[in-house]
């Protein structure tokens, strides 16, 4: 069939599922489904894949949930973790966070945005492509990934780095507001540590107090924040002090170890490298001896599984005329009838370990809008769960 009639196929098969594609979203956001604790709600994920006839069905060691469509030799993937950041204080919130509110066509409650409405939409996409027999030269993977929230592109180091799979291409369905994105700013985490000597607080001067010596490098990475790459596409390069924590006998004691984070954002040219040197020389500057370090992650997924990375997460782009790119925009005026947005995100996405990493191309595309991500007006429309599938269902046909 030519392509407008697989459109139009498309979305008559998609209008088919909208009750269950609404059910499925409802049931999951009553999961509660933080990272390290996803178990239910790759369960629940699990049932709905096996149900829509998915030729393959699999959780990996890690955790992470697999269904495969097709049996072709080209393998694409698309991703959406499927874990959620906490809900903060209850009493924010206007409705129980897990109760799976809708109203006026909106489906409220945490993981709504970011980023369980993808996993939906994909699920069902799935089942479209399967029922009229399309892309038989692909394997396509929905893939429901874990530990997002915790520890970015985590997954998908495990997932690549271990041959679970080895797509060609990977749609990150994160929330785009139903817009193309092609990259965005990475990040890392960084720590600074000063030593000194512990005293009695009646006496500093029999001391010598680690948090005085910490005080001109806060000031100097002030100034340093000032002073980073601007990029034209990804926006400016940032840096700030966001925690602070001293070692000290009692709070009438000098401390003897003050250690402040670091959290950093990396524009394009800006790497872990020059990151690490930027901080060493405002310390150098600050005429202060102190020990700068990335951190670790190494917390065990909810199957017990520990996969430690460094804390350290790239920045991607893809070029605005790369062949990805311009599939999913041809894709998307056919099936939305009007020329795309192509734009980035403001937050980090596993696509710091897919493309950061690995170099395998990543395009966005995801229903919801990301002003609402992690936020206690989590949400996400109807029709974006059903234009999300649609787009999803026709893309591969669009690859080259």
């Amino acid at each position: 069939m030519d392509r407008t009639e697989m459109v139009d196929k498309i979305k008559k098969e998609v209008a088919k599922y909208e009750d269950d594609m609404v059910k499925f979203m409802r049931d999951i956001i009553r999961i509660p489904s933080e990272s390290c604790e996803e178990k239910e709600v790759v369960q629940r994920i699990k049932e709905e894949l096996e149900a829509l006839d998915f030729d393959e069905v699999f959780i990996d060691e890690m955790g992470n949930v697999f269904g495969r469509v097709g049996t072709g030799p080209r393998v694409i993937a698309y991703d959406a973790h499927i874990d959620t950041v906490g809900v903060g204080n209850p009493d924010e919130w206007d409705w129980d966070p897990f109760e799976g509110k809708m109203e006026d066509g909106i489906i409220y409650g945490r993981g709504a945005t970011d980023q369980e409405g993808a996993m939906v939409s994909m699920a069902y996409a799935g089942k479209v492509i399967k029922d009229l027999g399309l892309h038989e030269e692909f394997s396509l993977y929905m893939v429901g990934t874990v530990q997002e929230e915790d520890c970015d592109g985590l997954c998908w180091q495990y997932i690549l780095n271990e041959g679970v799979l080895d797509p060609e291409m990977v749609v990150v369905t994160e929330p785009t507001n139903l817009n193309i994105y092609r990259g965005h700013r990475g990040r890392m985490e960084m720590e600074v540590i000063t030593t000194g000597v512990s005293c009695h607080g009646s006496a500093p001067e029999r001391g010598d107090n680690s948090l005085y010596k910490m005080a001109p490098i806060i000031s100097g990475i002030e100034q340093l924040n000032e002073e980073l790459k601007v990029d034209p596409f990804l926006g400016k390069g940032t840096i700030a002090v966001t925690h602070i924590t001293n070692d000290t006998p009692s709070l009438c004691a000098v401390p003897n170890r003050s250690a402040i984070h670091l959290d950093r954002r990396l524009t394009a040219g800006e790497d872990k490298e020059l990151a690490v040197k930027q901080v060493e020389e405002v310390v150098e500057k600050a005429g202060m001896e102190a020990e700068v370090r990335i951190l670790n992650y190494d917390t065990p997924s909810y199957t017990g599984f520990v996969y430690e990375t460094e804390k350290y997460y790239p920045t991607w782009v893809l070029e605005e005329d790369h062949p990805v790119v311009q599939s999913t925009v041809d894709a998307y005026k056919d099936v939305f009838d009007e020329e795309p947005k192509v734009d980035k995100w403001t937050f980090s996405t596993n696509g710091v370990s897919i493309m950061g990493r690995a170099g395998i191309p990543c395009v966005g595309f995801g229903p919801a809008n990301e002003i609402y991500a992690h936020t206690v007006n989590d949400q996400i429309p109807v029709e974006h769960l059903v234009k999300a599938a649609e787009l999803y269902a026709a893309l591969p046909e669009y690859l080259e």
